[in-house]
Formats: structure tokens, C-alpha cells, sequence
């Protein structure tokens, strides 16, 4: 529902993104072909799907710094991922530099490597429960790098991985399925691809809070500067 403070941040976002002709969010990026692959949450079932059962998607993934700082200096660092499930609506999973600890894991953290723990920071509701999401460095995986440069080189025919993982707000990280990265894809799809993290929650998770509220509008006005279509809408027509 449209309220005067979400009008206000939606436009300027908009504004922010239209001024440096850029996402207003991680605008310096590389996008990746890839692939997922879910075997499933050990343990007691999370009650959602696409974490419980097991399946395979091609995917687009997108490795990017928040500010962006230069080079490999310090930065927040951010993972986007895209499922696609053709003729389901996609799934888009979202996540940040942080701590793998119960105390870090919402907390956005700066380091220099792509190499390390990005978690969802907001936490999602399954039913009555509070979960968090999160891609994990897979230790059998060649390193991801330092900066932008580094990190176009590595990907390629090794395949760096990424875990995919989901906690509760105390547990331990339990891992349900991996990232496998593929061959980079080019500027100009980089540019075009507009993520959707409160839309395109995975079935089975709702979002809610404050955070929630901020991020989707945002997302959504930050979409609207630099003139990006979500795949959901261009379903809809």
C-alpha cells in the first residue's frame, strides 16, 4: 500500500539512481551464468519448498561492491541470485558481506575478498519462525579474489562455488544446496538485470518490518531511475 513516506523515499531513490545513471545499490557488479542445485535442508524441514526438496535451475548470479570503493579496499559486499524456474515466476535470494555468528549475521560488514559469508540480513517468517538465509564460502572452491578484476578472472571452467545455507536466529547454518558459477555475462546485461528481493521471495518465506519496507522501496524506486523492468512484470505485460 502507497503511504506518503514510501512516496517520498521510492522518488528519491529514483532521483539518486537517474543522477548517477546507475543502480542506486551495488552499482559497480559482474554478472555470471551459473547453476543451483538444492539437496535439501538436514534436519528438521523448514516447511518451504524450495529449501526442503530437492532440484536443480539454471541461474544468474551477480557479485558486486556496495559503494563502490576502488579496487580492493574495504567494501560491503553483495551476492544477488536469481533461480529460474520457466513457467514459475523467479526466485531472487539477496545477501550481504556479514558474520557467520548469531550476533553478526544482520549486520552488514566491510572486508576486502568476495571470498566469505554473505547472509540475508533481514530475517524472513516461516510460519511462526525467524529465519535467515545465506551463501557461504565453499572451502573445496577456488577463491572468488579481491575486487571486481580478480574476481572476472576466476570465474570460468573451475566452477567457484557458493553454499546455500539457512539458520534460525540462534541456531547453527544449515546448508541445503550450492552455487555453481559459469561463464561471465556481459556488461549490457549487467546493466539490464533488476533484482527483486521482497517480490520474488521464495515461496513458503514472507517478509515483514521495517527493513522489509525500506529495501522494497528502494529497490523499487532506485529500478525506476535507471529505467530497469523486473522479468515478473514483463510476465504481466
Amino acid at each position: 500500500m502507497s503511504s506518503p513516506a514510501s512516496s517520498a523515499v521510492e522518488r528519491a531513490a529514483a532521483a539518486l539512481a537517474r543522477l548517477r545513471h546507475a543502480r542506486l545499490l551495488h552499482p559497480a557488479g559482474r554478472t555470471f551464468s551459473a547453476e543451483v542445485l538444492i539437496w535439501g535442508t538436514s534436519g528438521p524441514p523448514t516447511g518451504v519448498p524450495l529449501l526442503d526438496l530437492p532440484g536443480r535451475w539454471p541461474a544468474t548470479v551477480r557479485l558486486s561492491k556496495g559503494v563502490p570503493t576502488p579496487g580492493s579496499w574495504p567494501d560491503v559486499l553483495g551476492v544477488g541470485i536469481r533461480l529460474h524456474r520457466d513457467p514459475e515466476p523467479p526466485v531472487d535470494l539477496l545477501a550481504s558481506s556479514s558474520g557467520a555468528a548469531p550476533v553478526l549475521r544482520h549486520v552488514p560488514l566491510p572486508r576486502r575478498g568476495f571470498t566469505g559469508t554473505y547472509t540475508s540480513i533481514m530475517s524472513f517468517r516461516a510460519g511462526r519462525r525467524r529465519l535467515y538465509l545465506a551463501a557461504l564460502a565453499d572451502p573445496d572452491s577456488p577463491e572468488l579474489g579481491r575486487g571486481l578484476a580478480e574476481l572476472s578472472a576466476v570465474a570460468g571452467a573451475d566452477g567457484p562455488r557458493l553454499v546455500l545455507a539457512v539458520a534460525s536466529a540462534v541456531g547453527p547454518w544449515r546448508p541445503f544446496g550450492e552455487v555453481r558459477l559459469d561463464g561471465r555475462r556481459g556488461a549490457r546485461e549487467d546493466a539490464a538485470l533488476a533484482f527483486d528481493p521482497i517480490g520474488n521471495v521464495p515461496p513458503g518465506l514472507r517478509v515483514a518490518g521495517p527493513l522489509a519496507w525500506l529495501r522494497d522501496t528502494t529497490y523499487r524506486g532506485s529500478r525506476r531511475g535507471r529505467g530497469a523492468r523486473l522479468s515478473r512484470e514483463a510476465r504481466r505485460g
